[in-house]
């Protein structure tokens, strides 16, 4: 399409805004335990100032609610030498030893629940149900942990000769650096770093640098806990330091592993480094989940999964449905039932009211994203049924699209925004061709209530995960993590914690039959 009819689609699809609820323009007081405000580096036990430091803004408002120390290359060799350090001591401990200490974590980031939300909600945007609900999360992760760290085992192999015994011994790699996104600034650490310490391992976290105060408070409570110095080391900086900081991260001599969740392209980049010396890497990168209703769905509980599914986070999440696949004979009812809650359940604001649902995205360019992609979908003749708005800052209303094509953007690339772009399809074979046609497969999701057909589908879609007739599916005690391009290895659960160790072979000879 040419420039001039994209311009008036755009026109069409922003419309005029009257302005922002009054409570987003009022100034917003961060009211938290100023213990748990903490604003510079962590290293060694210590907190650290830099030369320099960034802002971090309110993403509702645009409003700076601190200034943080902008770790560079200096503080991040710093912690990786008080890890290196620290991992010699702390590997040490007996399992049990580490095991109460991770409880201790737990039973402190639980009890601070409500300031660590605030403190989500104000950094991140989330409204403050959904941030209470990512710190239970979050605290579930060092629970777990702190259970599995005492449930490492190894093996006794039988021997091929009477004179020898073969154990598998399980150790810990190492230093880890722990890189992690924005979107759950608490519960993509705990998830890595709970895993780490189980098994011995010490830690460097470079969080988001829209996000660092979560991080900070989660050392904070660390302290507290009694976790010994040099254990856990977090390095904030802002986006300008972020290369030179992960870089050296993903490549220092002393670092034995990696960890990042992010994007496919950034994963790549760290990939590329951590080659050079050959590190143990896991990778939970994008996706770009397909949401496929059948003709044989109740409808009615697939429309409540695409509300939860789609809109927690305000579509800002790695697990997000994306691409919607309806089938024919129910095409048109999902859709009108669709609008209809989308009417009756969303409500934009700022993430402290307690009437919001959807606060903002981080920040501009996510919002102008979401747009961008609306835009497109409209000039190739997508239908806009509800929303379509981008509002002041990074709002972006709820939007549901209708007679949308697989050749648009939205069904191409990765949204992180509450866009719900519906494809209509005729059959299973159909659906399934859509839904893998991705470089990408963390997870996906389907409904339906014909029995043969979910043990197909579930079979044959290429991802990581699968959703059969739930939306919601992230929890602890299940392996978190994809296939194709969305990562390596996985997290939570029994098998997150095998992403720290290394099996020894050990062959003790010599043995009298």
């Amino acid at each position: 399409m040419g420039s001039l009819y994209l311009s008036r689609c755009r026109c069409i699809v922003r419309q005029v805004y009257s302005g922002l609820p009054s409570m987003l323009q009022r100034r917003y007081s961060l009211d938290i335990s100023p213990q748990l405000l903490r604003t510079e580096g962590f290293i060694d036990g210590r907190w650290v100032s830099a030369a320099s430091t960034f802002p971090v803004f309110d993403p509702a408002t645009g409003e700076e609610i601190a200034k943080v120390s902008d770790c560079s290359t200096k503080e991040a060799q710093d912690a990786v030498n008080a890890a290196y350090k620290a991992f010699h001591v702390w590997k040490s401990r007996t399992a049990k030893e580490r095991s109460i200490l991770l409880r201790k974590w737990f039973d402190l980031v639980t009890q601070h629940k409500d300031d660590l939300a605030k403190l989500i909600t104000a950094e991140c945007g989330k409204p403050m149900m959904e941030s209470l609900g990512e710190i239970a999360y979050s605290a579930s992760f060092l629970e777990w942990f702190s259970e599995e760290a005492r449930r490492v085992y190894g093996d006794i192999v039988a021997p091929p000769a009477k004179d020898r015994k073969i154990l598998l011994l399980k150790q810990p790699v190492g230093v880890a650096s722990i890189i992690t996104p924005w979107n759950f600034p608490s519960a993509m650490i705990t998830r890595k770093v709970g895993a780490a310490l189980a098994v011995g391992c010490t830690v460097v976290v470079k969080p988001a640098e829209d996000t660092p105060l979560s991080a900070l408070a989660l050392a904070e409570l660390s302290v507290q806990a009694g976790i010994p110095p040099g254990v856990i080391n977090v390095v904030p900086c802002s986006r300008e330091k972020t290369p030179a900081v992960g870089e050296l991260l993903c490549t220092d001599s002393l670092v034995a592993k990696i960890s990042f969740t992010g994007s496919t392209a950034t994963g790549k980049t760290l990939l590329r480094h951590a080659a050079g010396t050959v590190k143990k890497v896991s990778m939970e990168l994008g996706g770009h989940a397909p949401f496929i209703v059948f003709d044989s769905a109740d409808v009615d509980k697939a429309v409540a999964g695409v509300m939860g599914s789609k809109f927690r986070n305000s579509g800002q999440t790695c697990v997000c449905s994306n691409r919607f696949l309806v089938q024919a004979g129910i095409h048109d009812a999902f859709v009108e039932k669709l609008a209809k809650a989308m009417d009756a359940e969303l409500k934009l604001g700022h993430g402290s009211e307690p009437t919001t649902t959807q606060g903002p995205l981080i920040n501009t360019r996510a919002a102008e994203k979401v747009e961008n992609q609306v835009v497109d979908a409209v000039a190739q003749g997508a239908i806009i049924v509800r929303g379509g708005k981008r509002l002041e800052g990074s709002f972006m209303q709820p939007t549901l699209l209708s007679n949308v094509t697989t050749d648009m953007l939205c069904m191409q690339e990765e949204t992180f925004g509450p866009l719900v772009p519906v494809v209509k399809f005729s059959t299973e074979q159909e659906a399934l061709a859509i839904a893998n046609a991705s470089p990408v497969g963390l997870a996906g999701y389907f409904y339906s209530r014909d029995i043969s057909q979910i043990w197909r589908v579930a079979e044959h879609m290429e991802v990581g995960m699968v959703g059969v007739n739930e939306g919601l599916i992230s929890t602890t005690e299940a392996a978190f993590g994809g296939v194709k391009q969305s990562g390596l290895g996985r997290e939570g659960s029994k098998y997150g914690i095998d992403e720290y160790l290394e099996v020894k072979y050990m062959c003790f000879g010599g043995l009298t039959p």
